[in-house]
């Protein structure tokens, strides 16, 4: 089974915040990252440390360090060509990065799972509808896309 891991999750494991949300992200986050990974093949991609890299991010170094290792997967013009048809068809936001990359990427290397803590554009039941319906007319199946709460193994 592979999951592919979208910058928030990534970024929730080594912020430093102590707000109450970031805590409870890091926390979970690093409970999976410690109990569940070694079960599945992970991936990120080139975008993931593309976001990760923006000067404006305090915890670059670690966030890369953190990483280390993992399958990195590339940017595809047929990625970006999915990419886009998901921006026009509304399931995901413009312009052509991030989320939408993410989510094409993730189903055209037919990863099994999306795990994030973005729940606006990724991790949300609403949005999971749109994006299986696009996806399943254009011949493609979509990953379960998840925060890491929710993808324990018994």
């Amino acid at each position: 089974m592979i999951v592919y891991l979208e910058t928030s999750f990534v970024s929730a494991c080594v912020t430093t915040r102590t707000d109450p949300s970031s805590l409870h992200r890091r926390k979970e986050s690093l409970e999976w990252w410690n109990s569940e990974r070694g079960k599945y093949e992970l991936c990120v991609s080139t975008e993931v440390f593309a976001e990760l890299e923006a000067p404006s991010y305090p915890s670059r170094l670690d966030a890369a360090r953190f990483i280390q290792g993992i399958l990195v997967l590339d940017l595809t013009p047929e990625v970006l060509d999915f990419a886009r048809i998901l921006i026009e068809e509304r399931v995901m936001p413009g312009p052509l990065k991030g989320d939408a990359l993410h989510v094409a990427l993730a189903t055209l290397t037919r990863a099994d799972y999306l795990l994030s803590w973005n729940v606006k554009h990724l991790a949300n039941p609403n949005k999971r509808v749109h994006l299986a319906k696009t996806c399943l007319r254009l011949g493609h199946t979509p990953p379960t896309i998840l925060t890491p709460e929710f993808l324990w193994e018994e």
